[in-house]
């Protein structure tokens, strides 16, 4: 076990080095640059801004410069906002997207998997026509349709929870459900998927000939099971929660990173924009080793060599 995890550990350095070198590249290949105003600036501005920021470098030696601050954790500075470094400004809105994430993430854990549940055990009956129509309603919506539709309902219509900002727990509660919503869908799917395939397997059958209770097969051996599938997805689902909330935090107000980089790309903050994406990138690879490693507690037949 703990050699696998050392490669794969290992395996994300060449995986952060590609998304380093496409990230980099559409950065200095796009049209325009960080300075450009409405107002353009006169050349010889520019040009100290480009000699203060490093970008009258050669490119090979600009991204060198880069990398060695990734590797060192300093992000450098902001092109947009003079004295404020990249590391402050995803240091201060970070901490509310992973909190954010992290509430919708459990929000679709606790709704998702009993739904995939239900369905699965009432199958081909009511209960499986309603979680499974719950479940496509939730996938045919984006977040952001769901979000405009719980603030004319929740907050225009009813007042009951505020639409903006950060500031306690009344407005958390309508961004974490139209986060959420989307993978309460997915997870129900997947459970549901998962949970009638194996209800078909000889080992269920011959637990219930011996007579075993329906609740020590059903928490036993079908859900134990079926969970492995799943835990597939809750890995990447929980890293695109933490890192994908760009949309939502950005129409509710929330000052998280998410917000940051949606700024970041309308005020063409490079630096910013790249940092996050390495960030995001080395997310989503984490959480995959993670999954991974989880399967040998799930299922002890895996094993890893």
């Amino acid at each position: 076990m703990v050699s696998y995890i050392v490669r794969r550990i290992l395996w994300l350095i060449p995986v952060l080095f590609v998304v380093s070198i496409i990230t980099f590249g559409l950065m200095h290949s796009v049209p325009g640059g960080p300075f450009d105003r409405e107002k353009a600036l006169r050349g010889s501005v520019i040009e100290r801004l480009n000699e203060k920021y490093g970008l009258d470098k050669p490119i090979p030696e600009q991204y060198v410069n880069w990398v060695g601050g990734l590797i060192r954790l300093d992000l450098g500075p902001s092109y947009r906002y003079a004295n404020r470094t990249v590391n402050d400004m995803i240091g201060e809105g970070l901490p509310r997207t992973i909190q954010l994430g992290l509430m919708a993430f459990a929000l679709a854990i606790l709704l998702g998997i009993p739904l995939g549940i239900i369905a699965a055990l009432g199958h081909n009956r009511w209960p499986d026509y309603l979680a499974t129509a719950i479940s496509l309603v939730g996938i045919a919506t984006p977040s952001f349709v769901l979000a405009i539709l719980l603030v004319l309902v929740f907050s225009a219509g009813l007042d009951w929870f505020p639409n903006r900002g950060w500031k306690g727990p009344a407005t958390w509660v309508l961004p974490t459900i139209a986060l959420a919503g989307y993978q309460v869908a997915v997870i129900a799917r997947y459970t549901r998927a998962s949970m009638l395939e194996v209800t078909r397997r000889d080992y269920i059958r011959t637990a219930q000939s011996k007579g075993l209770p329906d609740r020590a097969v059903i928490l036993r051996h079908m859900i134990r099971n079926a969970l492995i599938p799943v835990v597939t997805v809750l890995g990447p689902i929980l890293a695109f929660l933490i890192t994908g909330s760009f949309i939502i935090e950005y129409f509710f107000g929330i000052p998280g990173a998410g917000r940051l980089f949606v700024q970041s790309i309308q005020g063409r903050d490079y630096a910013v924009i790249m940092a996050a994406t390495v960030l995001y990138a080395a997310a989503i690879a984490i959480m995959n080793l993670v999954v991974d490693v989880l399967y040998g507690y799930i299922d002890p037949r895996i094993r890893y060599t």
